[in-house]
């Protein structure tokens, strides 16, 4: 399972694009349980879906740590590491509360002792582009890391926690007072939606439906970069996604691809868990969904700033 967030792609798909169902001939792989989807991988739950690229349990203690397509690889034993250092929902639950808990505690520090300055030239202000860098490093190189390291992701968090604290209290002291808990609570609200959609199998994460989303994302981030650009060296407010009716229709789709990336968070997690991940994999679970969040939070908070100012004019 690899980290989950808007740009890098995560272990349980295929990384060459190519399509992972299998051939409905193919028999059923030795060790699976019956009424499992053929082809599925050994261990895997019965109601499985059929994407998965694996040709057995990536995370038996003999199988490969790299995804295998094909088809005649050879069948082995289930041998996942034991019961107590399987990863399990708790571990997932404890570790984001942890690193979710490390992002507000950043935040509300920094927006207490940090001072504003009204003319945007402040050091707090610095401090904040200073952290939103460095945050942004720090995932960068967990993100390649093939294992996790909790105290990396821990300073992700804090750093992203004081970006965030300083960036909220200057929009609430200054541009829309109200929108900070306002945002916070819509962001629980994608949360729980998307939780409920995902367990009642409203949202079912297939590799096209994962395609689709990396392939959205990329366009997003790419436009708000050419927005950036455009800002920098253009003049005036970019493409206009900064205001107006154009500002609240890209902050609402960045909010719609933060749900769908939780939808990819909570299948990693069910995957993880299914397929008995060991249990610093939870990390990476924890990090993924700190990612997604704080992603959209900050849309959110983009659309409500937009909104709140238009309905002060």
């Amino acid at each position: 399972m690899k980290s989950s967030n808007p740009v890098f792609s995560r272990r349980g798909f295929a990384r060459d694009g190519a399509r992972t169902e299998r051939n409905p001939r193919q028999p059923q792989a030795v060790g699976a349980p019956v009424g499992a989807p053929a082809g599925a991988p050994l261990g895997a739950p019965a109601d499985a879906e059929p994407y998965a690229p694996y040709a057995v349990n990536p995370y038996a203690d003999s199988a490969p740590r790299t995804p295998s397509l094909s088809k005649d690889a050879p069948p082995r034993d289930r041998s996942t590491a034991a019961d107590d250092d399987a990863m399990t929902i708790d571990d997932v639950v404890a570790r984001s509360a942890l690193t979710l808990g490390t992002v507000a505690v950043a935040a509300a520090l920094s927006w207490i002792l940090l001072p504003l300055d009204d003319a945007g030239l402040g050091p707090s202000y610095g401090t904040a582009a200073g952290a939103g860098v460095l945050a942004f490093a720090l995932s960068l190189v967990q993100s390649f890391r093939r294992e996790p390291s909790p105290a990396l992701i821990l300073a992700y968090a804090a750093s992203e926690g004081v970006f965030l604290g300083v960036i909220s209290h200057a929009t609430s002291a200054y541009v829309a007072p109200g929108a900070v808990v306002q945002a916070v609570l819509g962001t629980l609200t994608v949360f729980a939606g998307v939780l409920i959609a995902y367990r009642m199998r409203w949202i079912r994460v297939t590799h096209r439906f994962h395609g689709f989303v990396l392939a959205s994302a990329t366009g997003f981030l790419l436009l708000m970069l050419v927005d950036l650009a455009a800002s920098a060296f253009g003049g005036g407010g970019g493409l206009g996604f900064g205001g107006g009716a154009l500002g609240v229709l890209f902050g609402a789709v960045g909010i719609a691809l933060g749900a769908c990336f939780l939808a990819l968070d909570f299948k990693q997690v069910e995957d993880g868990i299914a397929y008995g991940a060991p249990r610093k994999e939870s990390w990476l679970a924890a990090f993924g969904l700190t990612v997604t969040l704080v992603w959209i939070y900050l849309e959110a908070l983009r659309v409500l700033t937009i909104l709140l100012q238009q309905g002060d004019d």
